[in-house]
């Protein structure tokens, strides 16, 4: 599936991790609100329509259904496969700071469609985003899986960043996802289609 990367239009964010250090109450708060704004200005952008619960014109246009959002509580697997998915829980890993993960996962996706030629290059970039120590979107993986992932990457193949990824994807789904399936934004999202699909 290819990377999805969300327009940072009409979207608030902080700047860079030294907020965290901020009063966690106000944070967390200020964050709280402003996800809500994220996600329905998100939501505007992709799913224009999604308020009336009517179809655009054009054809090209699909709409957001209640029974796809149903599917994005069956399995992380699910919501990954989804476009729409990917940029709703990537808004939520935002909320809780952790959005690396997201961002590495469709990295690595990414990677493994990469044309041979071009993997040295990709590998390399990757390696400095997410998995060095001092990488600014630092992924939350051992000592001995960091070190292992960068021999890989010196000499890379289309599986070199398997395992970190595998120990991401697993992070994620004992971690975020079950809170992403329980917050307000999900279920209000829920709701609000169901309604639409009901009148």
């Amino acid at each position: 599936m290819p990377g999805f990367f969300l327009s940072h239009n009409n979207m608030t964010e902080l700047n860079g991790k030294e907020d965290c250090k901020f009063a966690e109450g106000k944070v967390h708060k200020k964050k709280q609100r402003a996800f809500g704004a994220d996600l329905k200005s998100y939501l505007k952008c992709m799913v224009p329509h999604i308020e009336s619960g009517i179809k655009t014109s054009n054809s090209r246009n699909v709409m957001l259904s209640a029974e796809e959002v149903i599917r994005w509580s069956q399995s992380l697997e699910n919501l990954l496969a989804s476009q729409s998915g990917q940029g709703v829980f990537r808004e939520f890993l935002k909320s809780e700071f952790s959005e690396e993960n997201i961002e590495f996962w469709l990295a690595c996706e990414d990677y493994k469609r990469t044309k041979s030629d071009h993997l040295h290059g990709k590998a390399e970039r990757i390696y400095e985003e997410f998995v060095q120590s001092d990488a600014i979107k630092q992924i939350n993986i051992d000592y001995q899986m960091r070190e292992a992932t960068a021999k890989k990457a010196q000499d890379p193949t289309h599986t070199s960043f398997d395992e970190a990824q595998k120990t991401v994807y697993i992070l994620m789904e004992r971690d975020s996802y079950p809170r992403f399936l329980k917050s307000k934004s999900y279920l209000n999202l829920l709701n609000q289609l169901q309604t639409n699909t009901s009148k």
